[in-house]
């Protein structure tokens, strides 16, 4: 504790300052259960007089931040009727919570152009110490949470909102308002937005990113949306066509297992064990194989997390579902499926080819 201090405590929604006392870094600074008196942790002992060093960076960001939410918040109570919830100061972006259920593409790009219109003009913030009855007779946005000592941050003439937090002298000091995103937040919508340098990091760097990607294309910048656009409309087209022709390949590689398959209880029973198919291509397969009548897919797949896929062809008589769960726990393993397709995957991959031989025995079993 100090006779004096500096340093900003957590409160109202923004982080606490960091920096030094004497040789020893100050990790932390939090107000002792509302009794006005300061706690300041730092990683080393003190003792006498002390003098304190903010991390000048880290307050700068905060007070850019704490001020462009006063101007977001009042931008948005005065063009849209919108009032702010509750707000957030994050390390990377800051969140304000607004009484409203949705806001359209239009009503941001409104708040935004407003928002900068003010950082430009340069108002100044002021700060007001007023008791109730001077808090009274302010335009309040934000009405004071203390019964005494209430001090008023205004942004001259345009916003007025109790607050003990730490502020830029003037709108300008901003530079910049960004807002990144808004989404809804259960009854609310949450908007992220960015000040100052964490809005000019940001633009710089889209815009490197943007550039460079112009370059690597070769073509400008404001050609990207178009060349995207073009790109989506021609990566789906090759997707459907490669969908035709990986149906067709296993059309083909279906009827060529089929052919070579073995007879067992008037059935064909084709098995198979892959060890670089995805479980999806191997269901397809399986399916294909399927179709072929009087004809049962036994696949398995190799790997950490083996998997069976077992699947008839409907002309035949036997539960396939029930095949699967009677030799899944030979590889410590869980599904199921109907009587005529069936997965399931465990973890005993050196059971896999047991567990499908015991799959052809009971199949076996079944169709006498």
């Amino acid at each position: 504790m100090l006779d004096q201090t500096c340093f900003y405590a957590t409160a109202g929604g923004q982080p606490n300052d960091v920096g030094t006392l004497g040789e020893w870094r100050v990790l932390d600074v939090r107000e002792e259960d509302k009794t006005g008196i300061l706690i300041h942790t730092v990683d080393g002992p003190l003792t006498g007089e002390v003098s304190g060093e903010i991390d000048w960076d880290r307050r700068l960001d905060h007070m850019e931040q704490h001020t462009g939410q006063h101007l977001l918040s009042g931008a948005f109570e005065q063009l849209l009727d919108a009032e702010t919830v509750s707000w957030h100061l994050g390390s990377e972006s800051c969140t304000v919570d607004l009484g409203i259920e949705a806001l359209t593409t239009e009503q941001v790009a409104l708040i935004e152009f407003e928002c900068n219109r003010v950082i430009r003009a340069c108002l100044p913030v002021i700060t007001h110490r007023v008791d109730l009855a001077g808090a009274a007779a302010l335009p309040l946005r934000k009405p004071p949470t203390v019964r005494e000592h209430i001090r008023v941050v205004e942004i001259s003439g345009y916003d007025w909102s109790a607050c003990a937090g730490t502020h830029v002298r003037s709108t300008g000091e901003m530079g910049l308002l960004k807002i990144k995103s808004w989404e809804k937040n259960k009854k609310a919508t949450r908007v992220v937005f960015l000040v100052g340098r964490r809005a000019l990091n940001d633009y710089m760097r889209l815009d490197s990113t943007t550039r460079d990607l112009g370059r690597a294309l070769s073509i400008g910048v404001h050609d990207l949306p178009r060349y995207v656009e073009r790109s989506q409309e021609e990566t789906s087209g090759l997707r459907k066509q490669v969908k035709v022709l990986q149906e067709r390949i296993l059309e083909i590689e279906a009827g060529e297992l089929v052919a070579g398959a073995r007879r067992l209880a008037g059935a064909r029973i084709v098995r198979l064990v892959s060890g670089g198919r995805s479980l999806e291509e191997l269901k397809l397969l399986a399916a294909k194989v399927a179709g072929h009548p009087g004809t049962i897919a036994v696949f398995g797949t190799r790997g950490a997390m083996p998997q069976i896929v077992l699947q008839r062809s409907v002309d035949l008589r036997l539960d396939i579902g029930a095949v699967v769960k009677q030799v899944l726990p030979l590889i410590d393993g869980r599904g199921g499926g109907s009587p005529v397709q069936a997965q399931g995957g465990g973890s005993r991959p050196e059971a896999l080819e047991h567990a499908l031989d015991q799959a052809i025995h009971k199949i076996a079993e079944a169709l006498k």
